[in-house]
């Protein structure tokens, strides 16, 4: 017993195959803690400087 897919269904399988997939680098970042760490400091110093720069 075949299970029979809307062509919305179709059309929606037919996209997800053309994903892009990340590369080994791509997931390497995002699985660094160091990376992370530094980046969140960066994000970091911007705020307070955007913050630092409104108070004037």
């Amino acid at each position: 017993m075949a299970i029979e897919t809307t062509p919305f269904e179709q059309a929606r399988k037919v996209q997800a195959s053309f994903a892009t997939q990340p590369t080994p680098f791509t997931r390497f970042l995002r699985t660094c803690v160091p990376w992370q760490m530094f980046r969140f400091a960066v994000i970091n110093l911007k705020m307070v400087r955007i913050i630092l720069k409104s108070h004037h």
